[in-house]
This record gives structure tokens, sequence and C-alpha cells, in this order.
């Protein structure tokens, strides 16, 4: 693709989706599963997708979880 083409949405769409699952990776190996976690369907809607990717609700233990790995990165 050349700077002066546009991603198609199926380009964002596979984009978003290893966005996606890559997060859901890294999260898994430090224990933490955000089971919502996906992409968007409705971000596609515009003319230009702009996907979101949607982390969902979890749990206090999983919230405190999170909270932990990623003090422990920012270190």
């Amino acid at each position: 693709m050349t700077t002066d083409e546009r991603p198609t949405a199926a380009d964002t769409r596979a984009e978003a989706e290893a966005a996606c699952d890559e997060l859901a990776a890294a999260l898994k190996r430090t224990g933490i599963v955000l089971p919502s976690l996906c992409v968007d369907p409705v971000s596609y809607g515009y003319a230009q997708p702009r996907p979101l990717v949607e982390l969902g609700r979890c749990n206090l233990e999983t919230t405190h979880r999170l909270i932990a790995a990623l003090n422990r990165a920012a270190r």
C-alpha cells in the first residue's frame, strides 16, 4: 500500500483483530484475562473505519491484578 492509499475496511479490521489478540496474549502472560475483550463491531460503521478495542468489564480481582501488572511495567 502506498502512502496515498487509504487502508480498506478489511485491512483495518485485520489490524484491529491482530492488536486485540496481541493484547489478550500479553495480558494472559501476566495471568490476566478480560473475558469481554474484543473489537467493537459498531466502530466499523464509519465511511473510514476507526476500529475500537473493547476492553469490557472485569471484576475487582482482575482490576487489581491489572493495576499491579501496569505498576510493575511502569518501573
